[in-house]
């Protein structure tokens, strides 16, 4: 055997060991049996960045935490109301959303909460009446604190509430903040998408500082990553570079899967379960599990 065929054996034993972070892979554990539910551990995924995989990566996290048996809310905090739509309702024939529950007291956020058909998922919709909230909010009194407030009314009814957050750090993202113990970062494998990165982080820090000391950032999760591309490789060192071992070991890879799945009104793990894309969620959950950023 030649030298060079010899390296190339060793480099693809290396690769086998080695995942998209450069990092040797683990084997994250299944995770345990619950023997009781909640209080639930509050995540919000929040990048002020658009397109960058928030709602597919909240929807597909919690189903993929609703498999391993943890009761889960999605909280749609979008005025676009992607989330809704992507489990299969349609905003705008909505009565009672989050919206109502922020702005009006008598509203009873159960009321507002659907069951979905997933089992397990539980979702609390929006639509574009979101959108004045963030103006109504300002003559508030402990106007940050509004959402916090409404989910300590069922946060013993869950084990994990994910809030997909709106691409803005305005009013409502701060909201999310203030209501969370933890937060995930999505972020494209695109040099524009670590430019802003930045503001988010100091965001985050300064909610720490004055509302929310609580408030950690449980990992950075890589999306739309592609293996073929040595842009994607680079962001990915970049982000180690900036977050260490924050970053998740588990990377999204970009198919079409996902789109497919939210034409379809559903998660991916229930519309295509045996994709990589599916095995991909679930291994974040195990991670985020693993980490203790869920129960």
């Amino acid at each position: 055997m030649s030298s060079e065929q010899g390296s190339t054996t060793l480099q693809e034993a290396e690769d086998a060991v080695m995942g998209p972070t450069g990092r040797p892979l683990t084997e994250f554990p299944e995770p345990p049996v619950l023997t009781s539910h909640g209080p639930a551990r509050i995540i919000a995924m929040v990048n002020q960045k658009g397109g960058v995989g928030k709602t597919t990566s909240t929807i597909n996290l919690g189903a993929a935490l609703a498999e391993a048996g943890r009761r889960v809310l999605l909280v749609d905090f979008d005025p676009q109301g992607a989330l809704s739509a992507g489990l299969g309702t349609n905003p705008h024939e909505l009565d009672l959303t989050v919206y109502n529950v922020l702005m009006d007291r008598k509203a009873d956020i159960q009321e507002a909460i659907q069951s979905t058909d997933f089992e397990n998922i539980d979702l609390l919709p929006a639509n574009i009446d979101l959108s004045a909230a963030e103006v109504q909010l300002v003559n508030e009194v402990a106007r940050e604190q509004v959402l916090d407030r409404a989910l300590r009314k069922v946060e013993d009814d869950y084990d994990v509430i994910l809030i997909d957050c709106q691409p803005s750090l305005g009013l409502l993202t701060v909201n999310a903040l203030t209501a969370a113990h933890g937060v995930i970062i999505p972020l494209i494998c695109e040099f524009f998408a670590l430019r802003a990165v930045a503001l988010l982080v100091e965001t985050i820090e300064k909610v720490q500082d004055r509302l929310n000391p609580r408030l950690q950032i449980d990992g950075v999760l890589a999306t739309m990553y592609d293996a073929r591309t040595l842009h994607s490789r680079e962001v990915i060192g970049r982000l180690l570079e900036a977050f260490g071992d924050k970053v998740f070991e588990t990377v999204i890879k970009r198919t079409i899967k996902f789109a497919d799945a939210t034409v379809a009104a559903e998660p991916i793990t229930s519309y295509a379960g045996n994709h990589a894309g599916a095995g991909a969620y679930r291994q974040l959950a195990r991670e985020l599990i693993a980490r203790g950023g869920a129960p």
